[in-house]
């Protein structure tokens, strides 16, 4: 290499200040937990963590929602559970099928990481009685469509004439 490059070398990494060294201390463990729902098509996998109360559906405010019965649906969970649900930060992931499919299959997973954050509070006794697909998912699927019908069990029309 010749001087000049040196020289350049050292003039563009002058600028770049040394890396620092992290303290490497005992780490804040949280414990955040992870629960699956479904609903028909839908499936949703809520993450519970310590915090202020917020939910979010696919990283949206749950505020932003428009439809107010969907809303409540998603939230039902949190009603039963009283002020410690202002405590707790929750995050959905929900995909495949419709609205109600999804909003539903949310339900069942907020309950279910609910159950897991709170074990102490026997929440799932408690959650069964009061609605039992809170907890356990809907295992019924949609039947498929067979050859000869429009359908899965109907048949297409005979004409004579």
């Amino acid at each position: 290499m010749t001087e000049e490059k040196k020289k350049a070398k050292k003039v563009v990494n002058a600028g770049v200040p040394a890396k620092k060294k992290r303290k490497s201390g005992p780490k804040k463990t949280t414990k955040a937990f992870v629960a699956r729902g479904k609903r028909k098509e839908s499936v949703a996998r809520a993450t519970i963590t310590e915090g202020k109360g917020q939910i979010r559906i696919n990283s949206l405010n749950i505020s932003s929602i428009n439809n107010y019965y969907i809303r409540n649906i998603i939230s039902e969970p949190l009603r039963y559970i009283g002020p410690e649900a202002n405590n707790v930060d929750i995050a959905v992931n929900v995909n495949g099928g419709g609205v109600m499919g999804q909003a539903q299959a949310a339900r069942t997973a907020i309950a279910n990481a609910l159950i897991l954050y709170f074990e102490q509070m026997n929440l799932e006794d408690k959650f069964i009685e009061i609605d039992r697909s809170l907890v356990i998912e809907d295992t019924r699927r949609v039947e498929p469509k067979k050859y000869r019908g429009p359908k899965a069990r109907a048949r297409f029309q005979k004409s004579y004439r």
